[in-house]
C-alpha cells in the first residue's frame, strides 16, 4: 500500500476536514497489511487518527482512516443514533460502533451503508439513500445527497480543494505526517 493511496482517498481527513475515509487497496498478505498499518498508526495515532481494515476480500482489503474525536461528535445527533440502532449498535461509544461496523463489514456480503456516518457524510443523507434504495438523490459528489444541497455542494468543492492541495504538497515531497494535522 503506498501514501498516495492515503493522500488521494483521505486528504480532507488528513486535513481534520472530514470524520472519516475509506478505500480499497491490493492486499496479497494479511501479515504484510498488519505490519503497514501498524507503522501508519505509529505515525498516525499520535495526531488523533487511527486506520484499520474493514474488510479483506479476493486479493483486496477495505481500509478505513478515521478520527475518533469527529466520530464522537456524529454518535450525538439523534437521527444518526436511530440509524446506528436499526443496525444493532447498542452502544453509542465510538470504539464500540467502529467495532460493530468491522463486524458488519466481514460478516455480511451486504454493504452496511450506516457507513456513511462513520465518514462524516450527513445524516440525513445517509438515512435518504438508506430508505431510497439509493434513489431519488438530489445531486452527487462525494456522496448521494437528500438533504441540503447547497451545503453538500460547498463541501464537496472544499474536499476536492483540499485533495488537490495535498496531492501537490505530497508530489514535491511532503511525507503523510507532515500533511496530517493533529488533532
Amino acid at each position: 500500500m503506498s501514501e498516495e493511496l492515503f493522500i488521494r482517498h483521505c486528504s480532507p481527513t488528513l486535513a481534520r476536514l472530514k470524520a472519516g475515509s475509506m478505500f480499497s487497496c491490493p492486499c496479497h498478505s494479511r501479515k504484510e497489511l498488519t505490519e503497514y498499518l501498524c507503522r501508519v498508526n505509529r505515525v498516525l495515532v499520535p495526531k488523533g487518527l487511527r486506520v484499520l481494515p474493514l474488510r479483506q476480500r479476493n486479493g483486496r482489503a477495505l481500509i478505513y482512516v478515521y478520527r475518533p474525536k469527529a466520530i464522537e461528535k456524529v454518535l450525538k445527533d439523534q437521527l444518526a443514533l436511530s440509524v446506528l440502532d436499526r443496525y444493532g449498535y447498542t452502544d453509542p461509544h465510538v470504539e464500540q460502533c467502529v467495532c460493530r461496523l468491522v463486524s458488519r463489514f466481514q460478516s455480511s456480503e451486504e454493504f452496511p451503508h450506516e457507513v456513511g456516518l462513520f465518514l462524516g457524510y450527513p445524516p440525513e443523507d445517509v438515512c435518504g439513500f438508506i430508505e431510497n434504495k439509493a434513489c431519488g438523490q438530489k445531486c452527487v459528489g462525494c456522496w448521494k445527497v437528500y438533504g441540503d444541497e447547497d451545503a453538500a455542494k460547498k463541501t464537496f468543492a472544499l474536499y476536492k480543494k483540499c485533495t488537490d492541495i495535498y496531492c501537490s504538497q505530497w508530489e514535491k515531497g511532503k511525507s503523510i505526517e507532515q500533511l496530517t494535522v493533529a488533532g
